[in-house]
């Protein structure tokens, strides 16, 4: 492996582990955002579903190496989110996002 793809896959693991361990005992979803807008966020899951979670004005945004930003994840952005269900609703009370390149990956080579 090259000292690049060993920099890039530890960095890809320094994202995802701590907010794998850092949350409640809420239910998450993980994945990428294919849509958004002020009411919902579709995910893309990683086995390739999709799951439409409801955002309100409580949900609250946490971002992780992203420039430029209003605040809020961008389709193709990488999200876990913290939900509460209410029947076959999903409401996201805490989005954290990253953006899909990761820094390693967009310098020169």
């Amino acid at each position: 492996m090259t000292t690049l793809r060993i920099v890039t896959v530890l960095g890809l693991l320094t994202l995802w582990t701590p907010w794998t361990f850092a949350h409640g005992t809420g239910q998450h979803v993980l994945g990428t955002v294919a849509a958004i807008d002020a009411s919902h966020i579709e995910v893309t899951t990683p086995k390739g579903g999709n799951v439409t979670v409801r955002v309100t004005q409580n949900t609250r945004y946490r971002s992780q190496n992203v420039t430029g930003t209003n605040g809020l994840p961008k389709p193709g952005d990488r999200v876990v989110i913290e939900v509460t269900r209410d029947g076959d609703v999903l409401t996201a009370t805490e989005v954290r996002f990253a953006s899909a390149k990761s820094p390693a990956a967009s310098g020169p080579r």
